[in-house]
């Protein structure tokens, strides 16, 4: 079931239908009362829950349904509302990452109006003032919010040894902890919203099962999650701090092809890095003046006249160790590198 059918569901479908008026409904999602007030909205679930889902699916004009997992008991509720009108202005005492699962939506942030589109994100830090915006658009929001210690630890996880996925995540608290919020937008289009939608269905799946071990199941999404918003989408950096990405990611890029240089392509460097297959041109080019080809090449130069030097294997075999099946198509390569046949240079080297 995809991301979006399963918040129609949850919303339309989930349990009972909360009466009109009842005390739940506040809190799933509490209209305008004042223009100067703040409500503080604390988290709403035991210390050992840690995660919790609101989901919310503006349909059949002005109408909002909602729903709230985990719950004890399954339920759903139907706020009729007036296109244009918002919410309380208020904060939370935990994290919240919205996800645009269909539409567009509306937040006022820190006296700022923003607009999220379909396959977005914004992570809202604790305290922030915030309100959001109801239009009668068919849009499906998908809220989680995330206990301040659950994040931290998910932020400071070993993920993976790439420095990359450091960097991003040391980046995005500092971040974070400058603006109060981040907007997410997709680096590579649908296969990164596909990407995060398949980790989210997961996630609110477990929340309505809600089973003996489901806090770490969930713990363990939620990782996945976060590693998707470091490599898969953009999000604000200081100018400083791009110039150090790009850095880091050229060493990064550079260490790939030299394990791999035998048999790489460029798109072995999408794979391994989510970037767009010209943006590895255009930083090998900033960082080197060569070319993705010229690059490789001279990597794989390197390397052949590295083993002629320290080993006895024959021409042929140096060639196609490094990743050149045309022993003629080598030598002319190592000829306009070197200026001589790989036998003469090794000679040379006695």
């Amino acid at each position: 079931m995809t991301l979006l059918k399963l918040c129609r569901q949850i919303t339309e479908q989930n349990g009972k239908l909360l009466p009109k008026g009842h005390a739940l409904g506040s809190r799933l999602v509490c209209m305008e009362y004042s223009k100067s007030a703040k409500e503080v909205k604390t988290y709403p679930l035991l210390s050992e829950s840690r995660l919790f889902a609101l989901c919310w699916n503006f349909s059949d004009k002005s109408r909002l349904y909602a729903s709230m997992l985990p719950s004890p008991e399954a339920f759903h509720y139907v706020l009729p509302f007036q296109s244009g009108s918002t919410t309380q202005l208020h904060t939370h005492d935990y994290l919240e990452l919205a996800y645009i699962a269909e539409g567009n939506f509306y937040q006022n942030i820190l006296g700022r109006r923003i607009l999220f589109h379909a396959g977005e994100l914004c992570l809202i830090d604790k305290n922030c003032v915030h309100q959001d915006y109801l239009t009668a658009q068919d849009s499906t929001i998908l809220f989680i919010g995330i206990a301040n210690d659950m994040f931290h630890e998910v932020i400071n996880e070993n993920i993976t040894t790439q420095k990359i996925i450091s960097f991003l995540q040391s980046a995005l608290l500092e971040q974070k902890d400058l603006q109060q919020y981040l907007h997410f937008k997709p680096k590579n289009g649908a296969a990164s919203t596909a990407h995060m939608e398949d980790c989210l269905s997961l996630l609110l799946q477990e929340l309505v099962s809600n089973t003996v071990g489901s806090s770490y199941i969930c713990k363990g999404i939620l990782l996945r999650i976060f590693r998707i918003l470091s490599t898969e989408f953009d999000f604000s950096l200081s100018q400083e701090q791009k110039k150090s990405m790009s850095w880091l990611i050229f060493n990064e890029v550079t260490n790939y092809m030299k394990k791999n240089y035998q048999t790489i392509c460029v798109q072995d460097l999408v794979s391994e890095f989510h970037y767009q297959e010209d943006y590895f041109n255009r930083l090998i080019k900033d960082k080197t003046g060569l070319t993705y080809s010229a690059y490789l090449k001279e990597i794989r130069l390197d390397s052949a006249r590295q083993l002629l030097l320290a080993t006895d294997m024959s021409i042929e075999d140096i060639a196609h160790a490094v990743g050149y099946h045309n022993k003629g198509f080598f030598y002319k390569m190592f000829v306009d590198k070197y200026g001589m046949t790989p036998s003469k240079y090794r000679k040379s080297s006695d």
